[in-house]
């Protein structure tokens, strides 16, 4: 599969949403709403298997008329989102208009998912993915399933993906500007231009990883309270808590470059030249030209999960001319 294929448009930014930062925080300031197509909402809540009891919550989106032959699509949020994200609910309202039934799946310790789990989600707990894909009935995961990542969420299932390889229950992967380095992204999220971004994300981090359910020591609690960046608080929380001897370590077992050359099945992978959050020189050290299942889409434009086009917003259409791309495969195989 191409982008060609897809039959794709090039982005172009919509007035005056101009920018990477404008890009970034249109949604921010203008708060928009979704029309959602007729369609019912199903709340599921999907254990995990490490042991820890803890639960995570998802919503089953499904149409008033599902279509015939199609996959479930997973999607899966960035920090500090959650399944009522604008993005998620922007892409659900799409799909759910076209037959596909959606998953939007609340990561661990987000949203309603915080009351039950000790534990708190990161970038690299795909295995929570595979056991709430576990979790679902035979019904819904019978035609496969289409995992679908924003940010944080989008390393999360290109992890998954190369993982599984060929043999697994995801057939297809989107990913929407993911922290494939999270070295990179971390440090440059220090940057002085970057700092008003740090500072949102980071205070609603905080305030759903010490949240009620959360089961954290007195130190880890305080090493919480003092992380001034993301630079603190991976090296004195995220790698500590979960087993890590350094933050090099956690970074290096969990992002996403490392798995992308096992992927096995069609995958595109969409980041904005102009992404104030993730740094885009992580996408150039990645041959993608030797990753055969992999489509990579770069625009000049978009910021971070932005891509405010002309036309509505480019992602989505992106994700529904991949699925469309899928199912003509399909039917062709």
């Amino acid at each position: 599969m191409t982008l060609d294929e897809l039959g794709l448009s090039p982005f172009r930014p919509r007035p005056p949403w101009l920018g990477g930062h404008l890009q970034t925080i249109r949604n921010a300031l203008m708060k928009p709403m979704v029309a959602r197509p007729p369609a019912s909402e199903t709340e599921l809540r999907l254990p995990v298997s490490d042991g820890t009891g803890d639960v995570l919550h998802a919503v089953l989106d499904q149409p008033a008329a599902a279509g015939e032959g199609l996959p479930l699509v997973l999607l899966a949020h960035g920090i500090a989102g959650s399944a009522e994200s604008f993005y998620m609910r922007a892409v659900a309202a799409r799909l759910l208009g076209l037959g596909y039934r959606v998953l939007r799946v609340n990561l661990r310790g987000a949203g309603p998912s915080r009351i039950d789990c000790k534990r708190h989600y990161h970038a690299g707990r795909s295995q929570d993915l595979r056991d709430a894909i576990d979790g679902l009935s035979p019904e819904l995961t019978a035609l496969g399933i289409v995992a679908v990542g924003f940010s944080l969420g989008g390393n999360t299932v290109l992890k998954l993906a190369g993982e599984q390889g060929a043999n697994g229950p995801v057939t297809g992967v989107v990913s929407i500007c993911a922290p494939i380095d999270l070295g990179a992204t971390t440090r440059a999220m220090n940057r002085r231009g970057n700092r008003f971004y740090q500072s949102y994300l980071l205070k609603a981090f905080k305030a759903e990883y010490v949240a009620p359910g959360a089961e954290l020591s007195a130190p880890l609690r305080a090493a919480v309270a003092a992380a001034e960046s993301f630079v603190d608080f991976d090296r004195n929380v995220t790698a500590p808590r979960n087993d890590y001897a350094s933050p090099e370590a956690f970074h290096a077992a969990n992002s996403a470059r490392h798995f992308v050359d096992r992927i096995r099945v069609p995958t595109l992978v969409i980041a904005a030249k102009d992404d104030p959050i993730i740094p885009f020189s992580t996408y150039r050290a990645v041959e993608w030209s030797k990753l055969p299942s992999i489509m990579p889409a770069f625009t000049e434009g978009g910021g971070h999960v932005g891509h405010h086009g002309r036309g509505g917003i480019w992602y989505v259409d992106a994700v529904e001319k991949f699925l469309s791309a899928l199912a003509r495969r399909d039917h062709h195989n």
